[in-house]
């Protein structure tokens, strides 16, 4: 999404200035408008035309031995444990990706089969009375301490995210909630998971793994990755940071047991987002992720040398209320923000220029090119000055001149978004401009990008922003922790997780379990819609678009670039001959 994101691990994603994400594979996509009453509802573009990835596959012998590759960031991560809530960021899953084992793999059509640098077999061995999971390790598989992963390091994430111990700051327990057990097979290289209850994404578990030792307590897992990234298990390993220059480095790492890597290594250089064309197009980075933002994807096509690869993935652009903030507590009057904002025109403003459809989404689950998209935004999706105006002169917010109050105090919101980076700065102006009309004043703040997340939208420091999600292959298991409601810890204070918008219920959360526990596909596409259906009442994230996943990369980097759903093989990455 060159917006902020958080990625979904389990959890789904959200990002500043570029992140990952997941293709939608097609299949019938609906409606794409919300059917505003005022605003251009022309679409441009074909969906049909997108690609599915834009890797620039290229075989392995046809790839040079060496080489650096330099990798823009927009921000600068301090938690390297992408389970943990802080550390569930689209820029920490570009490097924990190249370290990191994970169970699964998919390819660009979203079908999903075992990652056999790490997992030799895993099947569905029961379904009655419960759902019973085996998983053959690959012997092969060693941690950079050289001790073998096992059994036991799947027992402990298990523990670790299944919500249980609300001391783990996770970032989602989806599918570990539902889990009875894990235990040993035959021997300490097969793993069996038994289900209390069915999911049917399974293959979304355990990815990334991290050690025993990471999960075991609370301590661990929330603070032994602050800062510095202790033991890997992939093609790279990590080398170092610079704090000063921004720089992560990993190296290719001779004692993986897999393809060795093509590249000797990886330095990750994190910028402001508005810096990152200039680095690119002087010649100081290699790729970096340009978003939605025209004049970047005009500039980096324009760079000699350089291409722009673009696919489609279940990456999208929404506005986030928050919940627990004192205006926005009253689900009346989010239900009238959100129709007092013409998302057509901030679809059209973002989107202009990039080669892109210009679609509404109207579902929080499925992408409009997707199977089993519906639209269920009703009239929330629906632009409506005037039915908001009633909203909140119901709610007690009346026009007192230019402005609405209540009880003296005036109707007023604080819009946070990451500096440097003009498209959350244009969607906040809009917002600005359209919310006045309506009697509501916004009030624009920017703060420094490593900052958004961790000090601003996590600790629910805001009243309203936008930035991205990034998907999965899994629509509702992708997306469950940022629609699910909050759990508690051991001193009872609410945890709200990967929920940005603070905002859930016994009824959502419910729904989309019945959703993921379906194996029936008909019936989880219906159970799924009727989740989203419920998310759309209550307001939390209003989504936007469908984002497209444009990158600016060297035209002679192979087997890198718009992923869609596609899992890159950071060992095959490297420069043709």
């Amino acid at each position: 999404m060159t917006s902020i994101r958080r990625v979904g691990v389990f959890a789904a994603a959200l990002g500043v200035a570029g992140a990952l994400a997941l293709a939608g594979c097609g299949g019938q996509g609906g409606s794409g408008g919300g059917g505003p009453s005022d605003g251009d509802e022309s679409s441009t573009g074909s969906a049909s035309a997108v690609k599915a990835y834009d890797i620039n596959p290229v075989a392995r012998d046809r790839v040079r031995d060496g080489g650096l590759l330099r990798w823009g960031l927009n921000e600068y991560p301090t938690n390297w444990n992408l389970n943990h809530v802080d550390g569930n960021l689209a820029m920490v899953k570009k490097v924990i990706d190249a370290l990191m084992p994970s169970a699964f793999r998919s390819d660009e059509k979203g079908e999903i089969s075992p990652n056999t640098d790490y997992l030799s077999e895993g099947k569905v061995t029961a379904d009655r009375p419960k759902q019973v999971v085996r998983l053959t390790l690959n012997r092969s598989a060693r941690w950079s301490d050289g001790k073998p992963i096992t059994w036991e390091d799947y027992r402990a994430q298990w523990q670790a995210l299944n919500g249980k111990n609300g001391d783990y700051r996770v970032a989602g327990t989806t599918g570990y909630q539902d889990i009875e057990s894990v235990r040993k097979g035959k021997d300490a290289y097969e793993v069996v998971v038994t289900f209390a209850k069915p999911f049917g994404d399974w293959q979304s578990l355990f990815g990334p793994l991290y050690p025993k030792a990471t999960n075991a307590t609370p301590a661990t897992f929330n603070d032994g990755w602050l800062n510095k990234i202790p033991v890997t298990a992939g093609p790279f390993r990590f080398a170092s940071f610079d704090q000063t220059a921004k720089t992560v480095t990993i190296v290719r790492d001779d004692a993986w047991w897999g393809e060795k890597a093509k590249l000797d290594q990886i330095i990750y250089r994190a910028l402001e987002s508005d810096a990152l064309v200039g680095a690119f197009s002087n010649g100081e980075l290699d790729t970096f992720d340009v978003g939605p933002s025209a004049p970047d994807y005009t500039r980096a096509k324009s760079t000699p040398g350089a291409i722009v690869r673009q696919a489609a993935g279940p990456d999208f652009r929404h506005i986030t209320m928050n919940g627990e903030s004192a205006v926005l507590s009253d689900v009346n009057v989010r239900r009238a923000i959100a129709m007092g904002i013409n998302r057509q025109a901030i679809a059209q403003s973002d989107l202009q220029g990039l080669d892109w459809p210009i679609v509404l989404l109207n579902n929080h689950f499925f992408m409009n090119t997707q199977e089993g998209y519906q639209d269920n935004a009703g009239e929330i999706g629906v632009y409506n000055v005037q039915k908001a105006g009633q909203l909140l002169d119901a709610a007690g917010w009346r026009l007192s001149g230019q402005t609405r109050k209540k009880d003296g105090k005036e109707l007023t919101l604080r819009f946070v978004m990451p500096s440097g980076l003009q498209l959350t700065k244009s969607e906040a102006e809009i917002t600005q401009s359209m919310l006045s009309q309506l009697g509501v004043k916004v009030t624009l703040h920017a703060v420094p990008g490593d900052d958004y997340f961790t000090r601003y939208i996590i600790p629910g420091n805001y009243d309203i922003t936008a930035f991205a999600y990034v998907g999965t292959p899994f629509p509702v298991s992708s997306s469950y922790g940022q629609y699910a409601d909050a759990t508690r810890d051991a001193k009872g204070q609410p945890r709200w997780n990967a929920n940005l918008g603070r905002i859930g219920s016994q009824q959502i959360d419910a729904a989309m379990s019945k959703a993921t526990a379906d194996l029936d596909g008909t019936r989880a596409i219906a159970d799924t819609n009727a989740a989203d259906r419920l998310i759309w009442q209550a307001v939390n994230v209003v989504t936007l678009y469908q984002r497209p996943q444009n990158v600016a990369v060297k035209d002679t980097v192979a087997n890198y670039g718009a992923r869609g759903f596609y899992d890159l093989k950071y060992q095959d990455i490297g420069f043709v001959k």
